[in-house]
């Protein structure tokens, strides 16, 4: 059974990420989704309602036993070891994307032997966390740039129980 690994700190998670989510799925049996938390950056939404939300959207489109979702601080290189992931999959959207991730991947082979795949964002090459964000500041509508259940978390302010049913 391949193993796929799809880390970010999708704060909030977009439908870009969701797009990465579903093309993942065809190169792996299961896939397993880390929400990385790093100590040295300011998290604008709760790790836990941001997984109820991605749990929730997928849960509509995906088999549960496809997928696994976790929260981790670390190296994704420690947490691709722990889960035994036969490789890593990053989103790009862009030259600057592939240019970043590169040098991720060019590290996680050299000295974890860990294989990168990157996957294009066709649908959504302009959405990003930090895009959705300053939407928000502003006052505008990310409707068209999240799933119905971070809308509901982020604009209606609905609860987890509420997403959960």
């Amino acid at each position: 059974m391949s193993i796929g690994l799809y880390v970010g700190s999708f704060d909030p998670f977009t439908n870009g990420h969701l797009e990465v989510i579903v093309k993942s799925l065809k190169l792996c049996d299961k896939l397993i989704i880390g929400i990385g938390v790093n100590q040295d950056k300011k998290r604008h939404y709760d790790k836990e309602l941001m997984r109820t939300a991605m749990e929730a959207t997928l849960k509509q489109a995906i088999s549960l036993n496809k997928f696994e979702i976790l929260i981790y601080d670390g190296l994704t290189s420690d947490l691709a070891k722990q889960v035994n992931a036969d490789f890593i999959i990053r989103g790009l959207r862009n030259s600057k994307d592939y240019n970043y991730e590169e040098e991720l991947a060019s590290i996680n082979k050299f000295l974890f032997d860990l294989d990168t795949i990157y996957i294009r964002a066709d649908k959504y090459p302009l959405v990003s966390s930090s895009l959705v964000r300053e939407l928000l500041k502003t006052n505008q509508d990310i409707k068209k740039y999240v799933p119905k259940e971070v809308y509901d978390i982020i604009v209606n302010n609905k609860k987890i129980q509420d997403i959960e049913k």
